[in-house]
């Protein structure tokens, strides 16, 4: 019987032979000096040989070689050939395909809304492909997720690093629907590890707007940036609605800008009235964009659209600005210009469901079932009066006339 004294002291020979140890085990000394831990066995009338591993610092010890010899002898007594299934695994190993793999068909496959593909893909791309691209999924680990999550926190972005932990999710789960044997890395890492988020009540009075966009013409940023960043103010549209939006949705000669269900967060398409401003703002943009489909293309790539976190750059540098101006102007993010249009247009006595048509909120229960009103010439007579209303603010009047169609019930 074999023991660590024993094993130390073999030495190799021209030829390979054997060491007995118990139980069947058996070590084979190789001419290179390699000492290696072997089972020989007969499964379903042929004779088998299983290679536990090699002896040595980086290889295993005895008494690692006899507890895996136990584990073969369970398998040999469940119908299981112990060489077979290892050599199935090893050959899973192999063929397994990489995360970038499963990122790129999971973004292509998946059902989501384009806007959500949009950012996702945009985040995939610049943080998640960079790190774990050409690993196996097997190879990606928690302390991996966590270390990357990290590291986009500590670059002030930490909504970036929630994101990155959900899209990492995602992609192990449709791998492992898909057929692959692998824990998911993300269900140990819950989002509040990473960050935590204030709920946001933030709505912009109308001299902080005013203040906020005549700063935002002060500010180091791409024209076409100053334009975009008006029009999501001026139509109430969602961020992702404007990341990917395309020219050929916009109807010229209607002023209306029609978002496809596909892009939409309930899957319906949605109208957006244009107001003078900001038929105004979409020609400038127009004219920057040349021959890009998009509406604000990106600034390298005109054939991709500017990613999810441009414009909020934008608003951290009006917020700078204000700050260096002693200015009364608190922080706000691009989704805060939404609230702020449905607040003041509320304050002026439009119609809640005017407002709510052009947040594009889907109303729920039983007054969903029967109220199936547009208020198209409602809600584009609200958004020239928003326009308007927004544009002497900026330039100090304040002298807009409010006229609402119809008051709030």
């Amino acid at each position: 019987m074999l023991n660590e004294m024993k094993l130390r002291a073999l030495k190799p020979a021209e030829k390979i032979y054997k060491v007995t140890d118990r139980d069947g085990l058996y070590v084979a000394v190789l001419p290179s000096g390699v000492v290696s831990f072997r089972f020989d066995y007969r499964f379903n009338g042929r004779r088998e040989t299983l290679t536990l591993g090699t002896y040595g610092p980086a290889g295993i010890t005895l008494a690692e070689a006899r507890g895996s010899l136990v584990d073969a002898r369970r398998l040999i007594a469940s119908g299981v050939s112990p060489a077979a299934e290892k050599r199935k695994k090893k050959d899973a190993v192999a063929s397994a395909k990489s995360f970038g793999h499963w990122a790129r068909d999971w973004i292509e496959k998946y059902k989501m809304a384009e806007s959500t593909r949009a950012m996702r893909r945009s985040v995939l791309e610049r943080d998640l492909l960079p790190a774990f691209d050409k690993r196996k999924l097997a190879e990606v680990t928690e302390a991996d997720l966590r270390t990357l999550c990290n590291k986009i926190v500590a670059r002030g972005a930490p909504a970036t690093a929630v994101h990155v932990r959900e899209i990492l999710m995602g992609v192990f789960d449709w791998a492992i629907l898909k057929g692959e044997k692998v824990a998911n890395p993300a269900h140990a890492v819950r989002p509040c590890s990473i960050a935590t988020f204030e709920a946001r009540e933030r709505a912009l009075s109308p001299d902080e707007v005013g203040i906020a966009f005549r700063l935002l013409e002060q500010v180091a940023t791409y024209p076409t940036n100053r334009l975009a960043l008006r029009l999501v103010l001026l139509t109430m549209i969602r961020k992702g609605m404007l990341i990917g939006a395309m020219w050929d949705e916009i109807r010229w000669q209607d002023a209306i800008w029609e978002v496809p269900a596909a892009r939409m967060k309930a899957r319906k398409a949605h109208l957006v009235y244009l107001s003078q401003q900001a038929l105004d703002i979409l020609i400038a943009l127009k004219t920057c964009a040349g021959s890009s489909p998009y509406i604000v293309p990106g600034r390298y790539d005109g054939d991709r659209s500017i990613s999810m976190a441009t414009l909020n750059q934008v608003t951290k540098l009006i917020g700078t600005r204000a700050v260096e101006q002693s200015l009364p102007l608190a922080h706000f993010t691009v989704h805060d210009l939404r609230r702020t249009a449905s607040t003041l247009l509320h304050e002026a006595g439009f119609n809640s469901d005017w407002i709510e048509k052009c947040l594009a909120h889907e109303q729920r229960g039983v007054r969903a079932v029967y109220n199936k009103a547009e208020y198209a010439a409602q809600r584009r007579d609200m958004l020239q009066q928003w326009a308007d209303m927004v544009d002497s603010w900026i330039s100090g009047t304040g002298s807009a006339k409010v006229v609402p169609i119809m008051r709030a019930a």
